[in-house]
């Protein structure tokens, strides 16, 4: 089974033979300059993509033996801000699915048919979320009641602009929650660039890891990452990226914030905090990584398909029934948690 690999530390990385060698750069001695660590060396075929945080040194003969081996690459800054992706030759190129993809942006109907669903299968797992704590003595029954209701205006939309509305009003509730569940941080308002404390520091930078899994998987079906029908189509993003991304941040970002915080796998001393933003530390990102990747490759009981699958192949799923749908074969449904 192939797996991401994530590299924290700078480094060079460079094919050796039909092999990968990943070489360290660390401080010599006397703390002043970069000597080279010991080597790691990784079998080709059991990458699937990596994520780049620290400084990567390579070649363009390393990213010709990437492409051929289907490999991604994701880049983020000191400050965990996703910069962009080495993506292989997108060798499942359609103009049938591209034609069906613009047909259904351009027809308003069909465009809210599918914004709806993404809202709705947002919303739903937020509400999942909140049940769950719910069930172990926090009180969310009140911000449930709020989001259940402003889930009602949901097929009402008649507009894309109206329903970011909605689930802006509904994240608003969903975050109202945070202070309630989480129990030594507090999330305050939503803050992204920059984030001004530990909960939004944590949430933007898991959503950009879920946002680059998202690409990644988009890239290994037939869709075009540029065409999307919640968030509009823009310069320089992958928006569908965005849409599917709504429907598993409450599912894998939100949860392992929970986790790492009420456990105290994160705490203060992970954290910077300087000009006026707060962002983990090394230490803080390789905790909150480390969770984040097993989450992706935690496993449920498919419904449908019965039989096991992770969180990381769910999302590749939901972009299989996303093409069924724009190619008028199966009505798109959003995944929603069921336990």
């Amino acid at each position: 089974m192939k797996k991401t690999y994530y590299l924290f530390n700078p480094g060079h990385l460079q094919r050796k033979d039909d092999t990968l060698k990943f070489t360290p750069l660390e401080e010599d001695e006397n703390g002043v300059g970069k000597k080279e660590g010991v080597p790691r060396y990784i079998p080709v075929e059991g990458v699937s993509d990596f994520f780049v945080f620290g400084s990567l040194h390579a070649n363009s003969s390393l990213y010709n033996f990437l492409g051929k081996n289907d490999i991604a690459v994701h880049f983020f800054d000191y400050y965990e801000n996703y910069t962009g992706s080495f993506m292989p030759k997108d060798f499942l190129l359609s103009g049938r699915m591209l034609l069906a993809q613009t047909s259904h942006y351009q027809s308003k109907k069909k465009r809210l048919f599918i914004a709806h669903r993404f809202v709705t299968g947002a919303a739903c797992n937020m509400l999942k979320n909140l049940q769950y704590y719910n069930r172990r003595g926090k009180d969310m029954e009140t911000l449930m009641e709020y989001i259940s209701k402003h889930m009602e205006h949901i097929p009402q939309a008649t507009a894309v602009d109206e329903l970011m509305g909605i689930e802006g009003n509904i994240r608003q509730n969903y975050y109202e929650a945070f202070n309630l569940i989480i129990n030594d941080f507090e999330m305050g308002n939503r803050t992204k660039q920059p984030p001004q404390n530990e909960v939004n520091a944590l949430m933007s930078f898991g959503n950009m890891m879920c946002y680059a899994s998202c690409v990644r998987a988009i890239h290994q079906t037939q869709l075009n990452p540029t065409i999307s029908y919640l968030h509009t189509p823009g310069e320089r993003r992958f928006s569908l990226a965005l849409d599917i991304a709504e429907i598993f941040k409450p599912i894998i970002v939100d949860r392992v914030l929970f986790k790492v915080l009420n456990k105290k796998e994160i705490q203060e001393k992970h954290f910077d905090y300087r000009l006026n933003k707060c962002v983990l530390n090394e230490a803080g990102k390789k905790i909150f990584v480390k969770e984040i990747d097993e989450r992706l490759n935690e496993t449920i009981q498919h419904r449908s398909l019965k039989r096991k699958v992770s969180y990381k192949h769910l999302i590749r799923l939901e972009c299989y029934k996303l093409a069924k749908h724009l190619l008028d074969i199966e009505e798109y449904k959003p995944f929603k948690m069921y336990w």
